[in-house]
């Protein structure tokens, strides 16, 4: 049996000075990287999930009424869209990237990205690449989005292919693509732990949150 930690939308358009910023965002990517340092030995994998968007049609609203329409953020290939710089990418194996074209907030919805188009090492903010960051429908670049998609790994698949049965997840946002992704690997059949000291929610009270992950069968420590 392997153990992966899985960091949920760790983005700069999710921490302070993004388009859709969760308080205490940045300070959060940080107290994962200090978190990695002291237990990566405790994993077998790390991966992270990244928002993702090329054309997610209504998920991105003028009116957004932060239920179901949103303020864009994450757009593909932006900086926003990028690993906060105070996540040190150093331990992360894989990314997985979701939403290009529809709204998305499990992990288990993300799709492997091209290796030579991850970060790795030392990076400066906005030094991701562009590729597939096509913004509208019939474009020669989201048709070539669409192909690769066809193609790409799921999440699902490979944890399956790592023999990862015991998932930890820690990110953005609690209520949220933390909660959606949690539920999704119950359901996926892995056993799953929430590390609530290293997730940040959108909303003031996260009990409700909280108690349906649990109800869910997640252990949230």
């Amino acid at each position: 049996m392997s153990r992966a930690l899985l960091i949920v939308d760790v983005q700069n358009d999710f921490c302070e000075g993004g388009s859709l910023a969760v308080a205490g965002g940045a300070e959060l990517a940080g107290e994962i990287s200090e978190y990695l340092d002291a237990h990566h030995g405790q994993f077998d994998h790390v991966v992270a999930t990244q928002d993702w968007h090329i054309d997610p049609g209504t998920h991105f609203s003028e009116e957004p009424d932060f239920e179901d329409s949103w303020p864009r953020h994450c757009v593909a290939g932006t900086r926003g869209a990028e690993l906060h710089p105070n996540l040190d990418p150093e331990y992360i194996q894989a990314y997985f990237r979701k939403g290009q074209f529809a709204a998305a907030y499990s992990g288990f919805e993300g799709l492997l990205a091209p290796e030579d188009d991850v970060p790795t090492g030392d990076r400066k903010a906005g030094a991701m690449p562009v590729s597939g960051a096509g913004t509208a429908s019939g474009t020669e670049e989201t048709g070539d989005s669409f192909a690769a998609m066809e193609d790409a790994i799921g999440l699902d698949d490979w944890l399956q292919s790592h023999d990862v049965e015991d998932i930890v997840v820690v990110g953005i946002a609690t209520d949220h693509c933390v909660k959606a992704t949690a539920l999704d690997a119950i359901q996926a059949g892995y056993s799953v732990t929430v590390l609530r000291s290293l997730t940040v929610g959108i909303a003031d009270d996260l009990d409700d949150a909280v108690a349906e992950m649990e109800l869910g069968g997640v252990d949230v420590t």
